[in-house]
């Protein structure tokens, strides 16, 4: 069934096409902006220097900005396991929502219908593995927290869009805020690499402040209930499982 897609192209793309077997990963975003109208204007506008290949609109419309073969600015600076600057592996998608600036928000049931069949399509058609989709924030942990804590990853993972933890609710709860060791703590740490999370940290920022925020950026994806950047004993159970279900 082919994909009812609104034409609206964006000039900011490079000129050269890749081949279909470049395309690895799927990239959500937010638009983070107060309105739609607005972000529309900025991903098709030669100035702001920022595009994607589609915006899912909050009636569920999917706009096409970026036809799929050619690489859209979306990604900035980012990294995932050996992967440097994602924009030339990936096809990113922008769903509109305010953001964590403007009011953060739920995506609709439009959207998120929408973003359930626009990702099967592009799986089936370029053969993505669930293990490369992934947010903004998985690639870009200083910079972004989008699609941040309120995108459906759990639901999405039921139809092998993005990964989930295996393990039971109630035993997860029951480990909430129970506190973790130091050798348990780098334990966490060293299963985010593993999974594809980037070890490098701008020298200026420092460790800490970077583990912090990765730390948050893990909970915006798999402990979407409490994002307080403090590792306990459920962050570490859960980051053990996940390395089963990548690797």
């Amino acid at each position: 069934m082919a994909l009812k897609t609104i034409l609206n192209y964006s000039p900011n793309f490079n000129p050269k096409k890749r081949t279909s077997k470049q395309i690895k990963f799927i990239i959500f975003h937010y638009t983070g902006m107060k309105n739609e109208s607005n972000a529309l204007k900025k991903l098709t506008d030669i100035q702001s220097e920022v595009s994607c290949h589609y915006l899912i609109k909050n009636n569920g419309e999917i706009i096409k900005l970026v036809p799929d073969l050619y690489i859209a600015w979306h990604a900035g600076e980012s990294s995932w396991k050996n992967h440097k600057s994602l924009n030339q592996n990936s096809i990113g998608i922008e769903i509109t929502n305010p953001g964590h600036e403007h009011g953060y928000k739920k995506f609709t049931q439009k959207q998120i219908f929408s973003l359930l069949r626009l990702s099967k399509f592009l799986i089936k058609k370029y053969k993505i593995s669930p293990k490369n989709i992934l947010g903004h924030s998985d690639i870009a942990v200083l910079r972004k927290k989008d699609p941040g804590e309120k995108f459906p990853w759990k639901y999405l993972s039921k139809n092998k869009i993005g990964i989930w933890n295996t393990l039971n609710k109630q035993d997860l709860i029951k480990n909430r805020k129970l506190k973790i060791d130091k050798i348990e703590e780098n334990i966490f740490f060293r299963n985010l690499f593993k999974i594809g999370y980037s070890k490098k940290y701008p020298k200026d920022k420092g460790k800490n402040k970077y583990l912090g925020e990765l730390a948050k950026t893990f909970q915006r994806r798999f402990r979407q209930e409490l994002v307080d950047g403090k590792i306990d004993q459920e962050c570490l159970l859960i980051s053990k499982n996940l390395i089963k279900a990548y690797y």
